[in-house]
C-alpha cells in the first residue's frame, strides 16, 4: 500500500504523542512487561531473558516514538539494533519459539489511544490519527518481528555446528528426563556421570559488557571445586550452565572469582550423585538464581543451601514482603548491625555467651542492642525467634523495593 502524508495537523498531534511516549511513566513499562512475561511463561521464568525482554519493548518503544517525533506517520523501519537481536539470539539458544511482541502491542495500542483521545476531541482527527497510527504500529511490528526471526533462523544455523551445540543438546535430553544412555551422554558431553556433581548458573547483570569473562568466571569455579575441566554449556549470551564433579569447594575462591569480574554473579546448587544428582543440582541453581533477581538482591555469590527456605518463602513475593513487614514491625528499618546481632542471637539458641563470642561484643553492649530490638520488634523475641529469624534471612537477601 502506497503511503500518503497524514494531513498538517494529525501530523502534529502524532508528534505530541511521541514525545508522551518518549517520556513513559514507569506504570507503562509495567504494564508492557506483566503482559509480555504472562505470554511468554519461559521467558518470565529466566531473570537473564525476562531482561533481556525488556531491554528489547523498551527499545522498540522509543524506537517507534523518536521516528515519529523525526517524522510523524512516516513508516518506522524495522528495529533491528542491539537489544532485540539479543533476545533473538538467547532464545535460539535455547531452542525456544521466537519471541512475540503481540501482547506488548496490545498495551501499546490500548495506551496510546487514551494518549490521544486527550490531544483532541475532534472526530475527524481522530478517525485519520487512528488509522494512521495503527498501520504505523502494525507494519512497524512486523518488519521487527520478521527481521527478528530472520535473525534467530541464522542463529539456529550457527548453533547446529560445533561442541557447543552438542552439548546443549545433551544436556536439555538430560535435564528434560529424556531416554538416553548414560555412556551415550557422556562419550558427548566429555564428562563423566556417575559421580556427585554440583551444578552452577553464572550470569552478568551487565550484557553490554565483556560476556567472555562469564568463561573466565566458570574455569574460576572449576578451580574452586579443584576440577580443572568443568562441564560449560552456554545457556545465552549472558548465562553459563556449569557442572563439576566431585567437588570440594573453596568458598572464598568462588567469591574472588566472581568478585574480579564486574556484573557476574553465581548461583550454586547443592551437591548429588549420578545423573538425578546433574539434574537436581542444576534445578537448585536456577531455583536460586530466579530468587535472587526476583529480590533484586546486591548479593553475587548464592548457595541453594543457604537460601533454600527463602526462595521457599519468596515465590509470593508480595507475601514476603507481607511477611517480613508483620513479623519486623519498625525493627525493619534498625541498623544493619542491629539485625546481625538479633540473627546471631537465634542462631547461637538465644545463647548470650556464644552470641558475645561470636560478635567479639562486651555482655552489657549486647543486651542494650537486644533490649532496643524488643522494643521496635511487635511480639517479644522469644516467643517469634524463628519467625524473626527467617524474616531477617530474607531481608538480608533483598534489594532496595523497585519504585513506581
Amino acid at each position: 500500500m502506497v503511503w500518503q502524508r497524514p494531513s498538517p495537523q494529525v501530523c502534529e498531534l502524532i508528534r505530541q504523542g511521541a514525545r508522551i511516549v518518549l517520556d513513559a511513566p514507569q506504570e507503562w513499562l509495567h504494564e508492557f512487561d506483566n503482559a509480555s512475561m504472562t505470554s511468554n511463561p519461559s521467558v518470565g521464568e529466566d531473570p537473564v531473558l525476562a531482561e533481556a525482554t525488556r531491554r528489547s519493548i523498551r527499545s522498540s518503544m522509543m524506537h517507534w516514538a523518536a521516528a515519529n517525533v523525526s517524522n510523524p506517520g512516516a513508516p518506522v523501519p524495522a528495529n533491528l539494533g542491539p537489544e532485540p537481536l539479543s533476545i533473538a539470539r538467547d532464545m535460539a539458544r535455547r531452542g525456544l519459539q521466537p519471541f512475540t511482541f503481540r501482547p506488548a502491542q496490545t498495551i501499546g495500542w490500548r495506551l496510546w489511544m487514551d494518549t490521544v483521545f486527550k490531544l483532541t476531541s475532534d472526530p475527524d482527527e481522530l478517525r485519520e490519527l487512528l488509522d494512521v497510527s495503527f498501520r504505523s504500529i502494525s507494519d512497524f511490528i512486523d518488519a521487527t518481528a520478521a527481521g527478528i526471526a530472520a535473525q534467530m533462523q541464522r542463529e539456529r544455523d550457527e548453533l547446529t555446528r560445533g561442541t557447543h551445540a552438542e552439548r546443549r543438546e545433551v544436556t536439555a535430553l538430560i535435564l528434560d528426563g529424556a531416554p538416553i544412555s548414560r555412556q551415550r551422554a557422556e562419550a558427548r558431553l566429555g564428562y563423566a556421570l556417575n559421580r556427585a556433581h554440583t551444578g552452577a548458573v553464572i550470569w552478568s547483570d551487565e550484557p553490554d559488557g565483556d560476556l567472555g569473562q562469564l568463561d573466565r568466571v566458570a574455569d574460576g569455579f572449576g578451580r574452586a571445586a579443584g576440577f580443572a575441566r568443568p562441564l560449560t554449556v552456554i545457556a545465552s549470551a549472558a548465562t553459563r550452565w556449569v557442572w563439576v564433579a566431585d567437588a570440594a569447594l573453596d568458598v572464598e575462591q568462588v567469591h574472588r572469582a566472581v568478585e574480579d569480574t564486574p556484573g557476574a554473579r553465581i548461583a550454586i546448587g547443592a551437591t548429588a550423585k549420578g545423573i538425578e544428582g546433574f539434574r537436581r543440582s542444576h534445578l537448585e541453581a536456577l531455583t536460586t538464581q530466579r530468587m535472587v533477581a526476583g529480590l533484586r538482591s546486591r548479593q553475587r555469590v548464592a548457595f541453594f543451601a543457604d537460601v533454600q527456605l527463602i526462595a521457599l518463602i519468596t515465590q509470593n513475593m508480595e507475601g514476603a514482603d507481607d511477611f517480613i513487614k508483620n513479623t519486623l514491625g519498625d525493627f525493619e528499618s534498625a541498623s544493619p548491625e542491629l539485625h546481625k546481632t538479633v540473627l546471631t542471637f537465634v542462631n547461637e539458641q538465644c545463647s548470650i555467651g556464644r552470641t558475645t563470642q561470636r560478635l567479639y561484643t562486651h555482655r552489657n553492649t549486647l543486651l542494650r542492642r537486644l533490649d532496643r530490638a524488643q522494643q521496635l520488634l511487635p511480639r517479644p523475641l522469644e516467643r517469634s525467634s524463628v519467625h524473626v529469624a527467617v524474616a531477617l534471612e530474607a531481608l538480608g537477601w533483598r534489594g532496595k523495593p523497585t519504585e513506581l
